[in-house]
């Protein structure tokens, strides 16, 4: 993140306004999709002191472009808002307020508002993925706006990797535990059923839950599938597919014998 962040310092404080609006958006989506790790970077004066000097008639203040400029001031602003608990980030802030260089609160348009930061793991992939992480770097040291275009959208793409993995982690953690709970309830449903104690509702509640469970075991083949690389997570699926088979089987075994 670091060296990420001062090539985009380097970018942002570019006499092209195309070239620092570019690092601009590039900086906004990293912020918005790279974790804790980042957020505490950007909370450093280290680099918020690069992006006072855009605003600051004693650095490139005098020849920032307005839109540089109010761009500059916008993004400040709303990490007061976003990260309230980063005391250094409101100091600064503050501090350009109280030497006129910052008039007022900037008024952010909705297109310009991302939303808050979704959670993330501590290290994104671009901690990970060296050969990512390098190809980033590459791009951001181009002078070319087109590269930055293409950095943008390298983050994209590890963007939307990262959430299909996680989508695929939450289908998986949901299906793990809907097996847990139906073979659970099963187990209750079949132990009446053998004291002939079960109710033509709780019958009824107990042929659904077989039909759901069949239905199950083809999804728990397909997290398998999707999980080879990982066998921690694989002996898990295939211990709840054995639970769910093992149920299944006494379902039909408790029913055909009465």
């Amino acid at each position: 993140p670091l060296l990420a962040l001062r090539l985009l310092a380097h970018k942002i404080q570019s006499p092209q306004e195309r070239e620092a609006l570019h690092a601009l958006t590039v900086l906004e989506t990293c912020v918005n999709n790279c974790g804790d790790r980042f957020h505490s970077e950007i909370a450093k004066f280290r680099f918020l002191n690069e992006l006072i000097k855009v605003l600051s008639p004693k650095y490139y203040g005098t020849w920032s472009s307005e839109k540089v400029k109010l761009r500059v001031t916008e993004v400040l602003f709303s990490w007061t808002v976003w990260f309230p608990q980063e005391v250094k980030i409101r100091d600064a802030y503050q501090m350009l307020k109280k030497q006129g260089i910052v008039k007022e609160d900037p008024k952010l348009p909705e297109d310009k508002i991302l939303p808050p930061p979704s959670p993330r793991p501590q290290n994104s992939i671009f901690d990970t993925d060296e050969e990512k992480s390098k190809l980033l770097a590459k791009l951001l040291k181009s002078s070319h706006p087109k590269d930055l275009q293409a950095a943008n959208h390298l983050i994209q793409s590890v963007i939307k990797e990262e959430q299909e993995k996680s989508a695929q982690v939450s289908r998986r953690v949901n299906a793990l535990s809907e097996v847990s709970e139906n073979v659970k309830r099963m187990d209750e449903l079949l132990e009446s059923y053998r004291r002939q104690e079960l109710s033509p509702a709780d019958q009824e509640a107990l042929q659904a839950l077989s039909q759901r469970c069949e239905k199950l075991r083809p999804l728990l083949f397909r997290l398998a599938s999707e999980a080879v690389a990982d066998d921690e997570v694989l002996a898990e699926i295939l211990q709840a597919s054995d639970k769910l088979t093992r149920a299944l089987g006494q379902y039909r075994q408790v029913v055909a014998s009465q």
